[in-house]
Formats: structure tokens, C-alpha cells, sequence
């Protein structure tokens, strides 16, 4: 790697794989304070995580012969680590889930798995991490906007507020990995680009289909539980509030994940969660 190419992560920030498991009991009710919608949202994320988190770590793992800096070599082995105990939970919260609330798992699921399997059968390595930066920098944004906005979950189970938070955590902690393995191998400015307008697209589309799925049951007037949902997401405080400027500086030709450092943050939240220092 060259100078320009070194990672640049805060040298303060640790990507520490913390072995949690947590009791997703809750789940077989509208945990998130009794709220159809906020519930269907949070569940419908995690309907990808287990596939997307596999996908993730297989792209980066693709290039590890090909990264020299050791710092880096370290950060890929921690974002492995990670993103394996992120997909081990989050199979158990979606079975846990689909089993409770007899929500079709494989349903949900097949659309995201027929598309990976046309993508690893068409498409070339570099493309498949590219993909995967773009996926981290969404991650990455929600996770930024879970910490700073504690009311996101406000009225939520606490056992799951705090899975919620834990990934959060860890997603920031190693939002850098994949771009710096990318920028290390060659990618390019064009192709990341054009994959985070692909990868936008596909996520949406996935979020809203899960909740479209989940909700579909619910009695209450569509039209209150959407509009008071949307809100939720787009008011004020809203999950996704924010994101405009953050979102836009992934297309800068020097954009980097630790532009927007919020490492300050991430550490108060793993001190109030008691996280520091978790053995993996």
C-alpha cells in the first residue's frame, strides 16, 4: 500500500469482536414499545443481515493474500470476526422471529438470495467488494444515527435496544475495513460509485418489502400506520434524517468512512452498554 492508500482509521479505535449473545425472546411481541411500525423496521434489517453479513465477509476475505499493511491485515481479521458473530445473531433473531410470528423466513429471504447467486455467477470479485463498501457505508450511517439519536429506541425492550446498539457499535468500529481493502486492491472511484446507486436502490426495496410482509396482517387503518411510520423514519428525528450529507460524500473522489469520525460517540455508548473490553 501506498502513503496515500494507509488505513485511516483512528488510531484510537479498536475492531474487537465482543462474543455476546443476547435473549431475543421478545421478539414474538411489537417490541419496540408496542409500535407496529418501528417494530417491522428494525425486524425487516435484520431479515438481511445473516445473507449480507456472509457476502460481506466472503468479499473481503477474497483479497487478504493481497493486503500488506499489517494494520490493516488486523483490521480485516476483526471485521471477520465481527461480522461472523453479527450473522450468528441475527439467524437466531430472524428464527426466532419468522418461528413466533409465523412470518415466511425463506419468503423474505429468496429475492436477496437469487440476486446474490446471479451477482457471484456474473460478476467479477472486485465488484461483489465494492458492493460490500456501499452496504457498510449504509450500515454505517444508520448505525451513526442509532447512536446519536438514543430516542430511536426509546420505550424499546431493553434486551433488544441493546442488540441493536452492540451492532451499531461494532458497525462503526469497523466501517473503514472493506473501503480500505478496496482502495489497497485498485478499485476504482467509478465502480464504487456506480454500486452505491445500486446498492441504495436494493435496499430500500428490501426494507420496505420485509415491512410491507410484516405489516400486512395488522388491522389498523395502512394509512395512519405508514404516515405516523414515516414519520418515525423521516421526521425530525428520524432514523434517516441526516443522512443527505454523509450519503453524498461517499461520491467524492477522496471521500473516506472516517471522514465523518464519530469514534467519541461510539466510545460513550460501548462505556454506557459496559462493551469495552468484551473477550471475543
Amino acid at each position: 500500500m501506498t502513503a496515500a492508500q494507509a488505513p485511516r482509521t483512528p488510531i484510537d479505535i479498536t475492531i474487537t469482536p465482543r462474543n455476546l449473545n443476547f435473549d431475543v425472546g421478545p421478539l414474538s411481541t411489537d417490541w419496540h414499545g408496542g409500535d407496529a411500525f418501528r417494530t417491522a423496521f428494525f425486524n425487516s434489517l435484520s431479515i438481511m443481515f445473516p445473507i449480507g453479513e456472509q457476502h460481506f465477509i466472503d468479499s473481503v476475505k477474497y483479497y487478504r493474500d493481497r493486503i500488506t499493511d499489517p494494520t490493516l491485515a488486523a483490521h480485516v481479521r476483526g471485521f471477520t470476526a465481527q461480522e461472523s458473530i453479527h450473522r450468528r445473531e441475527h439467524q437466531k433473531y430472524n428464527e426466532t422471529l419468522c418461528a413466533t410470528r409465523g412470518y415466511p423466513l425463506e419468503a423474505l429471504e429468496e429475492p436477496i438470495r437469487r440476486r446474490q447467486a446471479w451477482a457471484l455467477e456474473r460478476l467479477p470479485p472486485i465488484t461483489h467488494l465494492a458492493s460490500t463498501v456501499a452496504y457498510e457505508h449504509w450500515t454505517a450511517m444508520l448505525a451513526d444515527s442509532l447512536l446519536r439519536k438514543p430516542q430511536g429506541l426509546a420505550g424499546a425492550d431493553p434486551e433488544m435496544a441493546a442488540l441493536w446498539r452492540w451492532h451499531a457499535i461494532e458497525e462503526s468500529e469497523h466501517k473503514a475495513v472493506a473501503f480500505d481493502v478496496y482502495k489497497a486492491v485498485g478499485g476504482s472511484n467509478s465502480l464504487r460509485r456506480w454500486l452505491m446507486v445500486v446498492v441504495t436502490v436494493q435496499f430500500f426495496w428490501d426494507t420496505f418489502r420485509h415491512m410491507r410482509i410484516m405489516l400486512h396482517d395488522y388491522q389498523e387503518s395502512r394509512f395512519q400506520l405508514w404516515k405516523g411510520g414515516l414519520s418515525f423514519l423521516f421526521g425530525k428525528q428520524g432514523a434517516f434524517r441526516g443522512l443527505g450529507r454523509p450519503f453524498l460524500d461517499y461520491f467524492r473522489a477522496d471521500f473516506h468512512p472516517w471522514d465523518h469520525d464519530n469514534s467519541a460517540v461510539v466510545a460513550e455508548v460501548a462505556r454506557e452498554l459496559q462493551l469495552a473490553g468484551q473477550p471475543s
